[in-house]
């Protein structure tokens, strides 16, 4: 029987997740990236990347775990300012995870899968496909994936109205990546600040190229006084990031006195509307591609959600792809693969939308309720891992309600 040939258009954590998967299940893989390792190594900073405990174990299942050594992230911290008395927390508590997270900078970690990709067989490409390098690889290819969110060809994936809940972006982003942050006490962590009506800060430890760093995830309303990254040159974009904790979050502000930026392209900034696209593409020809991760579901930052979507949904298209068998890659097919996947997925997006939202007054009852309880506390955090757990006591008033009743009722047993 002759390999069945797949296609993959972009080189990050889905594709190249994917693609190795599918060569050691036994296919022949092509992979297309726009850059090479090198071009992404020495480029800028691109996520912060964030990767909880069941993303990561899709990785150790494929023997991708090369960075052993990377600090992990232990737990979620979170911080609400008092509104009426500057300087103080009005909610404030930590919580561990039961595994903890990593984030590795993908100028590191992308880089290292291409080399597997290749040890493993792959074919790599490098060029900057258009919708006439689409057409071609149908040709070449039984089945064609798309993992690249940006340019010509994710235009083909067309908003899914139903599916979107926003339509602009929600959120300024800055990312900072710095050494000389103080580390937390007790434990590493996701140290999230909410500021209501100005945005979100949030800080954790990570693996850069110059070593263990800290990443600095700024996220501001937009038209508030932390929407102010535009065009900023990295020292500004650095005394900005110092500025913000100053004014809004002085316990972050002691932490970060003597940070410097990790290296000349260790900052990002931008914007992006949260957006479900239609998962099929139909080239000019008539023949159909299939998107994956960001180019399908794209979330705000806010949840650290990116990274972990992508490794869940290459997983999944890959399980589909396995279970497939001898089956044609039509349309059908990609339907229902995309389908399997938006039974997670959605419940992700949701959450992230929720968080983009003013906080409703339930949920500021579980979140002030989180500090005096260390089981609503876990929960939130290890939700982190599993998002979809948040349905069933976060995001809804009523099953808020019935969670915070049954805590109370089994603390006064």
């Amino acid at each position: 029987m002759t390999q069945r040939h797949i296609t993959i258009v972009g080189a990050g954590q889905s594709g190249l997740q994917l693609g190795i998967g599918l060569l050691d299940a036994g296919y022949h893989v092509t992979t297309v990236s726009n850059r090479t390792g090198d071009e992404i190594y020495e480029g800028k900073v691109s996520s912060s990347q964030c990767i909880f405990h069941d993303a990561l174990e899709n990785e150790r299942k494929l023997g991708l775990d090369f960075w052993p050594e990377a600090p992990t992230v232990d737990g979620i911290s979170f911080t609400i300012p008092h509104p009426d008395v500057p300087g103080e927390k009005a909610i404030n508590w930590a919580s561990g995870l039961d595994n903890p997270a990593k984030s590795i900078d993908q100028r590191v970690k992308f880089p290292r899968f291409m080399e597997e990709f290749v040890a493993r067989g792959g074919e790599l490409i490098f060029e900057d496909a258009g919708v006439e390098d689409l057409e071609r690889y149908t040709l070449n290819s039984e089945l064609v994936i798309v993992a690249a969110g940006k340019g010509e060809i994710a235009q083909l994936f067309t908003r899914d109205a139903a599916r979107s809940f926003y339509d602009a972006p929600q959120r300024a982003l800055a990312l900072t990546y710095v050494n000389g942050l103080d580390p937390r006490p007790e434990f590493s962590a996701v140290s999230f600040n909410l500021i209501p009506g100005v945005g979100e800060y949030f800080a954790f430890p990570a693996l850069t190229k110059t070593g263990p760093c800290e990443i600095m995830v700024f996220e501001g309303i937009p038209g508030g006084p932390m929407d102010c990254w535009k065009g900023l040159s990295a020292e500004e974009h650095l005394e900005t990031s110092k500025s913000i904790l100053k004014t809004f979050l002085p316990w972050e502000a002691a932490r970060a006195v003597d940070v410097e930026l990790t290296d000349p392209n260790g900052f990002l900034q931008g914007r992006f509307a949260p957006t479900v696209r239609h998962p099929i593409a139909t080239l000019p020809s008539g023949r159909k591609v299939l998107g994956l991760a960001d180019v399908v579901v794209l979330n705000d930052p806010i949840t650290g959600q990116g990274s972990n979507n992508a490794s869940k949904c290459a997983a999944s298209y890959l399980q589909s792809i396995k279970e497939h068998g001898d089956g044609a890659f039509d349309s059908e097919f990609m339907q229902a693969t995309f389908e399997k996947y938006w039974n997670y997925a959605q419940h992700v997006a949701q959450w992230t939308n929720a968080l983009l939202a003013p906080p409703p007054p339930h949920v500021l009852q579980l979140l002030g309720a989180a500090g005096q309880s260390p089981e609503i506390a876990s929960r939130f955090a290890n939700g982190f891992n599993n998002p979809p757990d948040f349905q069933e006591w976060f995001m809804y008033p009523d099953k808020a309600a019935a969670y915070l009743e049954s805590v109370n009722s089994v603390a006064t047993q």
